[in-house]
């Protein structure tokens, strides 16, 4: 049995519909809910899962499990997982961009690399100011191509990294960077101080916002318009706290991953204990409107499937998914 009293195993008996670990918190939220649907465990077996991207043309998600040293691969076709990239430079977040190409951060380089069509490495980004990067950790693409990634320290010695990431060494606060899409400029679009530790990310609908997740403190979500004709970020302020209420008591619910919807959702990825780990899901105006409950911490998640109707959650050992009533907003 499961931190919410379910049995996720081969013999588990099946479940009444509606599934009662998808929460309705808000009426709202009864609309993106599929009434025959359950939560479903595809697999398990990582240590801990990370960065799950879907790949429309392929029909595979991909996925990173980090102390192991490895992407794996889920198929559509008849959910046969195998490992995918090994070594995978202990990977953390990974997307496609609108030419199908796979982007991946990876800790253990300090880079962030572009997986071509012929299978070449093309580096986008592994330095800034002439120093190293920390531990690139996750990473969107904004509809003119350019690629955005955050930079916290969790993939360094010093925070309690992989074996064999090099040093131990922060070479800078932590920051959000955007790469060029004409030329490879790497920029960084937040300034100093600004946040504590940028973790996930993800932009609007239109890409006019941009999503941060500090998993640093407070443990919130930020947003910021982008302006400048996408090449920067301005009117940073809080999107949400994160806080629940659990057994009466107010706890955060500590997000990572996060990803909208087309109607401009924010679904996060959270983690706190039982009644809170799995999924939160905020309107566009930050009012927590549903909950996903998950025996295991979730760390990311990302909308695939043939419709993009289908969440895809990366949670510790694990990868689960749930049909939803709604459609991922962007690619990858």
């Amino acid at each position: 049995m499961t931190g919410t009293g379910r049995d996720y195993g081969p013999n588990a008996l099946p479940l009444r519909y509606p599934d009662p670990d998808v929460v309705v918190l808000d009426p709202r939220f009864a609309n993106y809910c599929q009434g025959n649907t359950p939560i479903q465990r595809l697999w398990t077996g990582s240590l801990w899962a990370e960065g799950p991207a879907w790949n429309a043309a392929g029909r595979y998600l991909v996925w990173s499990d980090i102390p192991n040293n490895q992407q794996l691969r889920w198929l559509d076709e008849d959910g046969h997982v195998s490992v995918f990239r090994s070594p995978s430079g202990n990977s953390n977040g990974n997307t496609f961009d609108a030419q199908g190409r796979q982007i991946s951060c990876e800790h253990l380089n300090r880079r962030v690399v572009r997986y071509e069509h012929d299978g070449s490495v093309t580096v986008l980004a592994d330095a800034w100011d002439g120093k190293p990067l920390n531990s690139p950790n996750d990473v969107v693409v904004h509809a003119d191509g350019a690629v955005w990634f955050t930079d916290p320290p969790y993939g360094t010695v010093a925070a309690g990294g992989y074996e064999g990431t090099p040093g131990g060494t922060i070479y800078h606060d932590c920051f959000v960077y955007r790469v060029d899409a004409n030329g490879g400029e790497v920029t960084r679009v937040l300034p100093e101080g600004e946040m504590d530790r940028p973790n996930g990310l993800c932009f609007s609908p239109d890409f006019s916002k941009l999503y941060v997740v500090d998993t640093g403190a407070p443990k919130d979500i930020r947003v910021y318009d982008v302006v400048e004709n996408g090449t920067a970020l301005a009117n940073g302020r809080q999107f949400t706290d994160c806080s629940i209420t659990v057994d009466g008591k107010q706890q955060n619910a500590m997000s990572d991953g996060i990803r909208v919807d087309v109607d401009g959702n924010v679904w996060s990825a959270a983690a706190g204990g039982p009644g809170i780990d799995g999924v939160q899901i905020f309107s566009p105006e930050g009012e927590r409107i549903g909950q996903i409950l998950l025996p295991e911490r979730c760390a990311n998640v990302a909308f695939g499937g043939a419709k993009r109707n289908r969440l895809f959650m990366a949670a510790s050992q694990s990868l689960y998914a749930l049909y939803v009533n709604t459609r991922g907003a962007h690619w990858g």
